[in-house]
């Protein structure tokens, strides 16, 4: 796929979605935080039902670190693998506290240090919730850039790496959430939505639906 296509690509993108975000629902980096570990295998709807209720009465590490293992699960206890996530957002407010001053870290490096929070989830924090222009590629950025031809790859770190070479940078902010939810609600797995598709002529997908 040429530049022309790309920069076109994300144009039509932002024009039938000017400011697109995350569909998690949060008021601070730590609740942001909080929720992105809990996204992990669980649906973004699942997660904003479960923090609903939490986050009423724990909206800070030291009132996570007040509900205790048995008090935290019992409001994500409808999340996937909320034994695991339990464990580790509790590991993680005690490491907020003793390194960070109770804050959510500004750097890859040191949220990736952080247990429950890998390359994927420490990309989500660094562009929702500091602004920078970092991709996180899920299963449904990896399709859609390998689908469409956007910026193939064999695994994630090969397309995060190629996204951010093909992205051009006016768009690269953004593009991770366009990308998200285009592959959500279009370019889904088993069937495509090609004909509700704004960049359909753009694609690249030989096996993509003709429309009608």
């Amino acid at each position: 796929m040429n530049a022309r296509k790309r920069r076109e690509i994300f144009a039509r993108l932002k024009q039938a979605n000017p400011s697109p975000t995350t569909e998690l629902r949060y008021r601070n980096p730590f609740e942001l935080l909080i929720s992105v570990i809990l996204s992990a295998q669980a649906t973004d709807k699942s997660v904003n039902k479960a923090t609903a209720e939490l986050f009423k009465v724990a909206r800070t590490p030291p009132q996570i670190l007040d509900l205790g293992l048995r008090g935290l699960k019992r409001y994500i206890r409808t999340i996937g693998l909320y034994n695991t996530k339990a464990a580790n957002i509790l590991k993680t407010c005690r490491l907020l506290l003793e390194k960070h001053h109770g804050r959510v870290p500004a750097t890859r490096e040191e949220l990736q240090a952080l247990p429950g929070v890998g390359r994927k989830t420490a990309n989500v924090i660094l562009n929702t919730a500091f602004g920078q222009p970092t991709i996180a590629v899920d299963t449904h950025i990896f399709r859609v850039a390998n689908r469409t031809g956007l910026a193939p790859g064999k695994n994630v770190l090969i397309v995060e790496k190629n996204l951010l070479e093909a992205v051009p940078e006016e768009y690269r902010h953004d593009a991770h959430h366009w990308l998200i939810l285009h592959g959500r609600y279009t370019c889904t797995a088993r069937k495509p939505r090609c004909a509700e598709c704004v960049i359909y002529d753009l694609c690249e997908y030989r096996a993509k639906v003709i429309k009608a």
